[in-house]
Order: structure tokens, then sequence, then C-alpha cells
């Protein structure tokens, strides 16, 4: 059985299909093109990002420069009235005796000393904890230091022995060789955060460096611009890659050398980008990397400072940056799903608001297909589109079938069902053709003075009643009822259509025609009517089968020499005595299926060579391969003298 797939499932199958394939070329598309504006975007915001985060970064290193410039100019000013360059060696109680000084000094006066400027500063510079200035002209010396108190009061954790920790790492010789040098402290035991930034302080006339400031400060200070959630991850490295300030606070306090945790080049495994930014040459640039531990790519730039030896980094993962676009992926799925629904539903009730006339016009299609042709479609499709015009043409063609098959019907009556579907498919025109058929003739013995002896409405009667069982027997086992020629019958196998079997047919046919008979002749016996006698014959041979006529009156026979062998067969039963007689060919072609005996010769009119004609007297039964005699007390009589036909001696 062949599968059928409904309409409705075609049409959401197409629907769907439709627009899946059109999302995902929008969705394809527009997140390609957004992906691409997205990078191509955030690569010039990171670039930015890092630019601004360095130029904040420079602009509070340089005013804390100045500071520290300022600030040193006052501490020693404090200790020597003069403006010219400070001797070498001061005691290291010289912070001790500026207290001194200071309670001496009036509060109205102190604020015109440097040393009242120098604690404005202090008071001012929260993130100021202490400044040390060291004389570097004849070997590293502490010259004085001075702390915030200000700042460092508050804060417990800062004693003395630490910032004592702290000077030890103080790198006073390469500050004297005109390098600003910035540390992170963070990690030397302090409890608190502490960033040191050295200056060359004051050169002799010759350009040597002979003091050296060096400012300990908040971590804060430099932390300041990195502070805040963003989606962006900077830092801030020293000349050797460690950190000074991060977004994450506690990665800058653990002072983390970046260079061990770096990203991998794209493209290149082996080129680490950090590592590549502190040692080129090139003031700022804009990369990829890949984290290994992770496998995420990243966005990278950097922006170097080479006055301060410090490097920005504005860095940021890729599925950050495409999220939008993975945003937007996601709800245009969502959409085209709700579009989908949404058509599945439409699709689903205007399929049913199509599909249901449509299988009800199905329904009444298989109702005229077996041969009802009296339904009206239009009494169930109303709908004013093409299927309500489907059912009106549906109309139109049931009322032509009814006609033709009106036709049909009157034909088959007059020429056999076969002969009549055989015209209605093709052109009626004259003309014919050549085949192998098996002709029949029977009439009925005594016609004439039977019909001499009735009313024409008794013969009519008889006449009808006799053809009735016959014309069902030949029609029955596939024979055309040519013509009725008075009580006469013929009947034709093979033409229009032909079996290989027609002969046989034929023949079966008779010995079935000879069993109905008897059962009439009891009838009408019942009736008190008498017994009817008939004569069979059959010949096969070539014949002519055709329409003949005229243009305005045509006629569908067979017509040739085996028809009119047959017909003088049929004669021969007569001077046979026998209401069955069939040629040799007839017996060759059926072999031994029927049981069949030589009645004799005999010479007809047309031919020069008698006939041997033979009787039927049974079949043979195909389930036990013997034969069952089939004869009736009318399959002979007394033969009798026939002008036409002389039995051969």
């Amino acid at each position: 059985m062949k599968f059928k797939i409904p309409i409705v499932v075609k049409l959401i199958f197409l629907t769907v299909s439709i627009l899946v394939a059109s999302t995902a070329l929008f969705v394809k598309t527009s997140t390609d093109k957004l992906t691409e504006t997205l990078q191509f975007r955030e690569e010039d915001a990171n670039k930015y990002s890092a630019k601004s985060k360095a130029t904040e970064v420079e602009n509070i290193l340089y005013s804390t420069r100045e500071k520290i410039q300022s600030n040193a100019t006052l501490l020693l000013d404090s200790i020597f009235k003069s403006k010219t360059s400070p001797p070498t060696t001061i005691p290291l109680n010289s912070a001790a005796e500026l207290v001194a000084k200071a309670a001496e000094t009036t509060p109205e006066t102190l604020a015109e000393t440097p040393l009242g400027q120098l604690q404005m500063n202090f008071k001012n510079d929260p993130y100021l904890l202490s400044i040390d200035i060291y004389s570097v002209k004849d070997g590293t010396k502490l010259l004085i230091s001075k702390t915030n108190d200000f700042t460092v009061s508050k804060i417990p954790e800062l004693t003395a022995a630490v910032f004592e920790a702290l000077r030890v790492q103080a790198n006073v010789s390469k500050i004297a060789q005109k390098t600003v040098d910035i540390n992170n402290l963070s990690l030397l035991g302090a409890k608190y955060p502490v960033v040191s930034i050295g200056i060359p302080f004051v050169q002799d006339s010759n350009g040597y460096v002979t003091h050296v400031a060096i400012a300990y400060y908040q971590l804060n200070l430099l932390q300041r611009p990195f502070s805040g959630k963003s989606e962006r991850t900077y830092f801030l490295m020293d000349r050797f890659g460690y950190l000074l300030a991060h977004t994450d606070e506690q990665l800058a306090i653990k002072k983390l050398n970046m260079k061990e945790h770096d990203l991998k080049q794209k493209g290149d495994r082996g080129n680490h980008i950090l590592v590549g930014a502190l040692s080129s040459s090139k003031p700022e640039l804009q990369t990829s990397g890949i984290d290994l531990e992770t496998g995420e790519e990243w966005y990278v730039a950097y922006v170097k400072n080479a006055t301060w030896g410090t490097t920005v980094i504005s860095q940021i993962e890729k599925k950050t940056i495409l999220e939008p676009a993975r945003d937007v992926k996601i709800e245009a799925i969502r959409t085209a799903g709700y579009m989908i629904a949404v058509a599945i539903v439409i699709i689903t009730i205007f399929s049913l608001m199509l599909t249901a006339p449509l299988e009800k016009l199905s329904e009444l299609i298989q109702i005229v297909a077996k041969g009802n042709f009296n339904v009206k479609a239009r009494s169930f499709v109303k709908s004013a589109d093409e299927v309500g015009e489907l059912a009106i043409v549906f109309d139109q063609m049931t009322e032509g079938l009814k006609e033709r098959d009106k036709v049909k019907n009157l034909f088959s009556k007059f020429h056999g069902s076969s002969v009549a579907e055989d015209l209605l498919k093709k052109d009626v025109t004259m003309g014919g053709q050549n085949k192998e058929v098996t002709i029949f003739f029977s009439d009925i013995r005594g016609f004439t003075s039977f019909s001499e002896k009735r009313t024409p409405e008794q013969v009519v009667e008889m006449l009808n009643s006799y053809f009735e069982v016959m014309v069902k027997i030949i029609t029955r086992n596939g024979g055309v009822v040519d013509k009725f020629i008075g009580d006469a019958i013929m009947a034709v196998w093979g033409a229009p259509q032909t079996t290989p079997r027609d002969t046989q047919n034929a023949l079966k046919a008779c010995l079935e025609m000879r069993k109905a008979l008897e059962e009439l002749n009891t009838k009408r016996a019942q009736n008190q009517e008498g017994a009817i006698m008939i004569g069979m014959g059959l010949h096969s041979g070539p014949a002519i089968s055709g329409t003949i006529g005229s243009s305005e009156r045509m006629e569908y026979t067979v017509i040739g020499d085996t028809v009119n062998m047959t017909s003088r067969i049929e004669a021969s039963t007569k001077a046979f005595g026998t209401d069955l007689l069939i040629s040799q060919y007839v017996v060759d072609k059926v072999g031994e299926e029927f049981k069949v005996e030589l009645a004799g010769s005999a010479e007809v009119k047309g031919k020069s060579e008698p006939l041997k004609l033979y009787k039927v007297r049974g079949s043979k039964d195909p389930a036990t391969g013997q034969y069952l005699e089939i004869t009736t007390p009318y399959s002979d009589y007394t033969p009798e003298h026939v002008d036409k036909v002389k039995v051969a001696s």
C-alpha cells in the first residue's frame, strides 16, 4: 500500500523548512556581520582604553613626581634656609630637630616656613606615607627621612621597622643613573600595600646626580585608574613584568609577575604577548592571544611609557565581545521559534479549511468510481474559491459521466460490453483488422412452425426468455453477441479483445447452454409449453473485425469465410441429429480438454473438400483428470435433410 502524506503535513513541512532555512540564513548573515563589526569596534575600543588608562597613569606619575620634587625641596629647605645645594652629610636626627624647631615656631609663622608648607602638602596628600632623601655624591647615604604623620598615624601596621624594611629595597644607584624607579613593595612583610617611586633629585654643574628622593605611597595611588568593575581587564606592569596595579586589587597586592601568567599570541603558540610587550620597541600594539589553561581567546592592547618604565595592558575575552552577537542569535532563534509555532497553527487551520473539502471530493470520487453518478459535490463544498469551482466542475463531470454511462449501457445492450468499451476508448471510424477469432452460431429448430401457431407476443416472449439465458452464458464466458438474426444468435470470441483461451471459453459456453436449455425446457414443461430444440456450430479462424456501414449508420461486426463456415456447421447439426458440432480446427485448439467424437464429414456449399465435424460429449475435470459427460435429452435427435448440407459417405 502506497504511503499517504496528508496535505497538512506537506504544508507544515514546507512552511517550517522555508522559515528554518530563511531564519538560519538570516541569523548566520546577521551574526557574522555583527561579529565582524563587534570585533573591529572592540579592537579599536580596547586600544583606546589602553591609551586612556596609560594617559591617566602618566598624569598621576607626572603629578606625583612634581609633588616628590616639591616635598624633597621643602624638606631640605626646612633644615637649610638657603637655596644653595645642600651639603653631602646631615645628621640622622635632623628630623627630630625639625620637630623641635616647629615647636618653637608660632602657628602664625609656621605656614610661611618650608616646614609649614611641607606639613600642608603632607596633609593634602593622603596617599603619601614617607619620603627619603639620599646623597649619592660620595657613596649612598640616607640624608634625611620624613613620614606623613597625617596618614601613617591612621595605619598601625606601618611601624618604623616596616619603613626600615622598605628602605632595604631602595635601588638608589639605579635612580642615580637618571632612571625613575617604581617598585611594588607589597610582598616585603608589610601588612599594607606600598609602592615606592624614586626620582633623581639634585644634579651638580656637570650633570651628575648628587641626591635622590624616594617616596613611599599607598598602592591605591596607582590602583585608582584600575578599580571598578569592567568587561575588560586592565593592569599596570613595571619594566620587569611585576604588577603595579590590576583590576583585581588582590593580584596587585600579591605582586604577580605577569610573565608567568602570559598569553600566547594567536597563530604563533611560541610567542608570548606580555614578554613581547616588555621587550618591544613599539610604544603600543593591538593583538590577540590564547589562554593556554582555558583555551579562551583574548584581545590584548598595550601602551608603554619609556620614561616611567611602565606598560598598561587592556584585554578582553573574545566571548565577551561576541556576547551581543550570541544574544542576537539566541533572540533570532527564539523569535523564529515563535514564528514557526504561529505558522504551524495558521497553516494547520488553513490546510484543514483546504483539505476538508478536498477529502470530501475524494470520497465522492470513490463513490463515482463505483458507478454512482447521483452525487452533488456542491452540496458539501460551498466555498467561494478554487475548491468551490472544482466542486462545480466535479458536478459537471458527473453529469457527463452519467450521460456517457447511459450511452454505454444502451450501446452494450446492442453490441456487448467489450465492444462498447473498445469503441468508447477510441474514435469511431470505419475500418477493421484481421484477427484470429472463434465464431458461434445457434438456431432454434422448428421456429417457423412454432411462430405460425403463436401470436407475435408469445413468439417475442419465448425468444426473450431464451435469449436472456443464452446471452448471459456467452457474456459470462468472454464472448460477444454480434447480432440476433431472427431466432439465431451469432457470437464471437477474440474480437475486439483477444485472449489465449478464446476457443476453450467458447466451447465451455456451448456446454453450459446445453445444460441451460434443459433447465429452460423443464420450466416450459411446467407451464404446459413445448420444448425448445437448438443447434450450435463452433469454428475458429481468421476474420475481419471492425466497423462497417456509412457515416450516418455504422455497425460493429465480424465478417469473412470463418463466419460463413460457422453458419454452415450450425446448419449441419440437423443433418447429423445433434445440438452441437465443432470443426477440426476447434478440436486442434482445445486439445484433450473436452470429450469429442467424430460425427462425420459434410459437403457444404462453397467448399470443395468435405468438412470433418465433431460432436462434443463433455469436458475434463481439472481435479481428477476424468471426462465428465455433459449431455441432455435434447442433445441428440433424429437427423433431417438439409438442402445446403450433404453428409459425406
